[in-house]
């Protein structure tokens, strides 16, 4: 078995709205109940069905019947949409959708251009639009919003019912327009709303730097065509710069072209190790190894549960080909593997043809993969952020006023109490921070305060991030 590599794609959104097309039976002995049609693409003859399934006939009958006794006029594209809807979802696979062809064009973007949104990797799970990651930098990310958080509602209508696209349409929009989606969230009682500001979401996926004198520290934000190009050039800046070792942070990574981290991974798994494993319907598998022979630096992986597919496969062959460390909490898993089938339209038919294996011949799909070194982040970085049209004052209670007190805490002004309730304490702490700002001093939270609780958080988290510290201890000991 030889797989074009270079199709395969192992992105974990999802963008789903279904159509394509198939031929028409024209039955000369039927012609009295299906007159021939001034369409000749709806004209063929019974030998088309020859390589189908019997059971075909009865998708063609129930074409004929809608077409010539429906009460109303159904476009043909409409019916033809809904068939292969319909054939499509009967595979219960999220990863395997119809794309017409401005959603073609929309996923084509989103691994190579820019787009205008709110910068999230959405999938569907059991009916629900679940965050798999926010995109580094993006106003997803500055909200707040998290790896598997479910969203409920945007701007106050359910998402209830609605395919996957048609949840993302709602969810995109102009830059410079606000959305506010309300999520649920693992560990909240209730609802949390998080306001979000569309903007324009460059598609900058490596991010690079030293840090620590001689260790290098490389971000992946997605696996996307230039990925690797990019990944190639940062490392040899690094190098050049004195890196002894380096990190690889796919946190939030939801995934890419596998051809992308096969070439990434060609750049520091050493002896030619294996990759990943590739096994199709049929059982046969293909072994995908690295191409480097030797290398000079120790290196250690970061991720987490938003880690997905591609982000899976790197860190798998990072611990199990390479015997590197990864640190982080246990990833996304998804272990299938999609490619994509263009029509004459523009349109695009995404689906799974395959498995894909660890090093080891271990399947992660539901399972993920688990860290080396298990480290949590602090609660702060699981926190909702507080929206900025809301009041929160003495005596009130709610998830905003729990976001606040955990906010204080982690800045440095205690209170005594993060159950939600908003006491004399928690104003206490309030009016320090709001001292410490320059902020009238009044213990209530405003735009403006909620503004600078939000932006203090953000500005604070890089030197709270309790596993790149963990990273770098254990490189450290690998350097010596």
């Amino acid at each position: 078995m030889k797989l074009q590599i270079r199709k395969l794609l192992l992105l974990t959104m999802v963008c789903v709205a279904l159509g394509a097309s198939f031929y028409y039976v024209y039955d000369q002995q039927g012609a009295s109940d299906f007159p021939p049609s001034s369409h000749a693409e709806r004209v063929a003859t019974t030998e088309d069905l020859t390589n189908y399934p019997k059971d075909f006939e009865k998708l063609l009958k129930a074409y004929r019947e809608i077409d010539q006794r429906y009460i109303e006029d159904v476009p043909t594209q409409k019916l033809i949409d809904g068939a292969i809807r319909g054939m499509l979802e009967a595979l219960d696979d999220p990863y395997t959708s119809y794309m017409n062809p401005e959603a073609a064009q929309e996923f084509d973007h989103s691994i190579q251009s820019s787009f205008e949104g709110i910068g999230a990797e959405v999938a569907s799970e059991a009916g629900k639009v679940k965050i798999v990651s926010p995109i580094k930098g993006s106003p997803a990310e500055r909200a707040g919003l998290l790896p598997g958080d479910l969203v409920f509602t945007v701007n106050g209508e359910t998402v209830e019912g609605l395919t996957l696209m048609e949840a993302i349409l709602k969810i995109r929009g102009p830059k410079g327009s606000k959305v506010v989606l309300q999520v649920q969230r693992e560990g909240h009682r209730e609802l949390i709303s998080v306001e979000i500001i569309r903007d324009t979401i460059p598609i900058e996926t490596v991010h690079a730097e030293m840090i620590e004198g001689t260790i290098g520290k490389i971000e992946i934000t997605q696996f996307s065509l230039k990925t690797a190009d990019r990944f190639a050039a940062e490392l040899k800046n690094l190098k050049q710069q004195g890196m002894k070792g380096l990190i690889i942070d796919v946190r939030n990574n939801p995934g890419g072209v596998l051809e992308t981290v096969v070439k990434i991974c060609s750049q520091f798994i050493p002896n030619q190790g294996i990759v990943l494993q590739i096994e199709n319907h049929k059982g046969e598998r293909e072994v995908v190894r690295s191409t480097l022979k030797q290398s000079d630096f120790p290196v250690v992986v970061l991720m987490d549960k938003g880690s997905a597919s591609a982000s899976e496969i790197l860190a798998a062959a990072a611990q199990e080909s390479a015997g590197f460390k990864v640190v982080g909490v246990n990833s996304f898993g998804k272990g299938s593997v999609q490619t994509t089938e263009k029509f004459s339209d523009g349109s695009e038919m995404k689906f799974t043809i395959a498995k894909w294996l660890t090093p080891k011949g271990n399947w992660i799909n539901k399972v993920g993969v688990t860290p080396d070194i298990e480290v949590q982040l602090p609660e702060v970085f699981t926190t909702g952020r507080i929206p900025s049209d809301v009041t929160l004052k003495y005596d009130d209670n709610s998830t905003n006023v729990r976001s606040l007190q955990i906010f204080l805490r982690h800045l440095g002004f205690p209170t005594d109490r993060v159950d939600g309730y908003f006491s004399r304490q928690t104003e206490k702490a309030l009016t320090d921070f709001q001292q410490s700002k320059g902020l009238p001093m009044d213990g209530v939270v405003s735009e403006k305060v909620a503004q600078a609780l939000n932006q203090a958080v953000v500005d604070s988290l890089k030197a709270s991030d309790t596993q790149l510290a963990k990273a770098i201890e254990v490189l450290k000991q690998q350097m010596k």
